[in-house]
């Protein structure tokens, strides 16, 4: 079998949702009377914590697709001062939130129990103001979420190859700043962290053979597999994976920001920031590096995403173990292509509909254990009773 990433189609069902006319999509997107749709018409259970279950309306895959997202829409409406990622949701939110990620994480794992058969992945993607406010890239939705899909790799195998020259495909390979120029330093200092549950992967062990992704990311395998998601152990480690990255991230870009640039402020671990990134040569090297190159080229200069970028995904390798890996996400990819999988979706109704009802019943499923462990009561949409 040649691997390599892969490209496949996923169709959905046109939405009616008019844009107002003088408005952007990714300006609509942010607003609460989107919000309003999404819930009205793809919901499926929503707490009192603020957190929404929903049907991926625009999916990645049509054979699992859900996400959760932190509805924040009418508390905070200015979309640039909302929670958008893991370490700025309230503890008891957060709690709420883990318990239903190890649930609905676990119900994918009985769903779909073949490790050969089933690529299961669940995770979130930093929703930061990080591209320049001119570009169409910008996030649209600036509430944190995640997802939890589910893609069957007979259909990944007989998908064709994606050009491998994408940029989204890039992230954590050989084009990647960290790994090109501080590939030791970033493990070094992720080596330091305080884990137990987590450990890191073997060279190689990590990759999907299908696609051999994903590339060169620092990875961790989860001891004890999925009862580990049970321990509010692996949470703290999750978090504190994002926590160890956000302080390199943010200490770099601020060295390449501002030469000789003091720590910046509120970082989560300043000992090792202090004795591993500021008084290290390739680290400060690189940083220099970025700022003369910035400084002579404004094409470059403006593609820099100057705060914290990430996916931090939970997914199933080919021997069935679990793993945990954090992109250096300097550019915008989706959460699947950390894992080589390209998404085209296609609006394409017949299609999405003869697909719509298994979906519908496993959400439908993963919805009633959600209920039955008290984390949040169901929406009665169009399309499904509340349940």
């Amino acid at each position: 079998m040649q691997s390599g990433p892969r490209q496949i189609v996923t169709s959905f069902r046109p939405i009616p949702l008019d844009v107002p006319e003088g408005m952007k999509p990714n300006e609509f997107f942010n607003s609460t009377e989107n919000l309003n749709d999404l819930v009205h018409n793809n919901g499926l259970l929503q707490n009192p914590e603020g957190l929404l279950l929903y049907r991926k309306a625009l999916g990645h895959s049509n054979v699992f697709d859900t996400s959760i997202i932190y509805n924040t829409s009418q508390r905070i409406l200015d979309p640039l001062g909302r929670p958008v990622r893991r370490t700025q949701v309230p503890e008891q939110a957060k709690h709420v939130w883990n318990r239903m990620n190890q649930i609905i994480i676990d119900s994918m794992l009985e769903e779909f129990p073949d490790p050969g058969r089933y690529l299961v992945l669940a995770g979130e993607a930093s929703l930061d103001a990080t591209w320049p406010l001119t570009s169409p890239g910008v996030p649209s939705i600036r509430m944190l979420h995640n997802h939890f899909i589910v893609f069957d790799k007979d259909e990944l195998r007989d998908a064709p190859f994606a050009d491998t020259n994408n940029p989204n495909l890039t992230d954590g390979g050989q084009h990647s700043l960290f790994q090109a120029y501080m590939r030791d330093v970033y493990r070094a200092f992720f080596d330091e962290l305080d884990l137990e549950i987590l450990r890191p992967c073997d060279a190689g062990a990590c990759k999907i053979a299908l696609t051999g992704y994903p590339q060169g990311l620092p990875s961790w395998g989860v001891g004890g597999g999925a009862a580990a998601l049970r321990d509010i152990r692996f949470w703290k480690e999750y978090d504190t994976l994002l926590k160890g990255f956000l302080d390199f991230y943010r200490t770099f870009f601020g060295q390449v920001s501002t030469r000789n640039s003091p720590m910046p402020r509120d970082v989560y671990f300043p000992d090792l920031v202090e004795n591993k990134l500021l008084f290290n040569n390739d680290f400060l090297k690189t940083a220099k590096m970025v700022r003369d190159r910035c400084i002579k080229d404004a094409k470059y200069a403006n593609s820099i995403r100057w705060q914290p970028a990430f996916k931090q995904l939970i997914y199933r390798n080919d021997a069935g173990q679990l793993i945990v890996t954090i992109s250096q996400n300097s550019i915008g990819n989706a959460i699947t292509e950390l894992l080589g999988v390209v998404v085209n979706r296609t609006p394409d109704a017949d299609a999405y509909g003869r697909a719509e009802p298994a979906l519908i019943a496993r959400l439908l499923e993963v919805r009633r254990r959600l209920m039955e462990a008290d984390l949040g009561e169901g929406i009665a949409t169009p399309h499904w009773p509340a349940g």
